[in-house]
């Protein structure tokens, strides 16, 4: 995992597995967000499969998928809630990392 730290409360990974969460855990992050969408590569895990592992470790965890189009309010608007509602420090992962930076950026303008 290629973990970069955004600030504080957040930093971003390309896709993790099931088996990265507890290492992801034990680096003291208390949730995870997931922003790509099931079945986007054949060699993805099913958010279902990251979903039970990081529950049973503890974890907070959540799926706001960033398709094709791109950040969509209604996933900036999501993101935010996650934000006010899940315990951080958060991890946010997509294929490489890019589309969860952007919209926790985006993000930034409403909290701020």
């Amino acid at each position: 995992m290629d973990i970069r730290q955004i600030d504080g409360e957040y930093s971003v990974t390309g896709q993790i597995s099931p088996e990265d969460l507890k290492a992801i855990r034990d680096m003291g992050f208390k949730s995870v967000v997931c922003h790509r969408p099931d079945g986007e590569a054949a060699d993805q895990p099913a958010f279902a499969e990251i979903e039970a592992a990081a529950t049973a470790l503890g974890l907070e965890v959540r799926q706001i998928p960033v398709g094709a189009m791109g950040v969509t309010p209604d996933n900036v608007a999501a993101m935010t809630d996650a934000l006010d509602e899940m315990p951080r420090p958060m991890l946010g992962f997509c294929r490489s990392g890019g589309r969860s930076t952007k919209i926790y950026q985006q993000t930034q303008h409403i909290r701020s």
